[in-house]
């Protein structure tokens, strides 16, 4: 029986060119959907993300039971969950864009603003990066990867840190936990690279 796969959309994310990613690595069942009952079926969720922490935060609280629901699929029951750019970082306890701000809370950490150590290191980091596995998890594998952002995660326990890149300094490009991930780069925009982790994510049994 097929897998089905939950797109969350709560209007903060580049749904169309995740959706078409994600069939071109292999998914085959998608309910792009703001239904949390659709939410509470699927096999694997996807949460992607763009613009800023609190309004995709808000975005996401905004929707009747959508919350509760992820709790209940993801953190309860152990389904795969893949987080994309704010996506990923709405894992977080916090975001400090425009103040201090409560996130998911599912991997302890702070999304905090970019400050390069390297002032030729321009804010938003824009543009390919290479992605440096830390600490080893299948779905995360070296490789350049596409990033677009101006804020980025950081875990407060080394071990949920997956993978840096560098700009400027060392900056989160990945973090995983249990059936957790979330990767700070754009896989839909990665090309080879990010269409091969869609596929290992997809084939992913934590």
């Amino acid at each position: 029986m097929a897998e089905r796969l939950a797109l969350i959309d709560y209007g903060a994310g580049n749904l169309h060119s995740v959706e078409n990613a994600l069939r071109a690595a292999g998914a085959r069942d998608i309910a792009v959907t703001a239904d949390p009952r659709v939410v509470l079926a699927a096999d694997r969720i996807v949460l992607p993300g763009v613009g800023a922490f609190t309004a995709c935060m808000s975005a996401l609280s905004a929707i009747p039971g959508m919350v509760d629901a992820l709790e209940q699929r993801v953190r309860r029951e152990g389904h795969p969950f893949l987080g994309v750019c704010v996506g990923m970082q709405l894992m977080a306890d916090t975001g400090e864009e425009f103040g201090g701000h409560p996130g998911l809370g599912w991997i302890p950490g702070t999304v905090a603003r970019l400050e390069p150590a390297d002032p030729a290191a321009r804010v938003p980091h824009m543009g390919w990066n290479d992605v440096v596995p830390v600490t080893p998890h299948p779905v995360i594998v070296p490789g350049e990867a596409y990033f677009l952002h101006s804020f980025a995660f950081r875990p407060t326990e080394p071990r949920d840190l997956a993978a840096t890149t560098d700009h400027g300094g060392t900056v989160t490009a990945a973090v995983a936990r249990d059936n957790l991930v979330g990767v700070q780069f754009h896989p839909e925009k990665s090309q080879a690279y990010g269409l091969a982790l869609l596929t290992r994510f997809l084939e992913w049994r934590p």
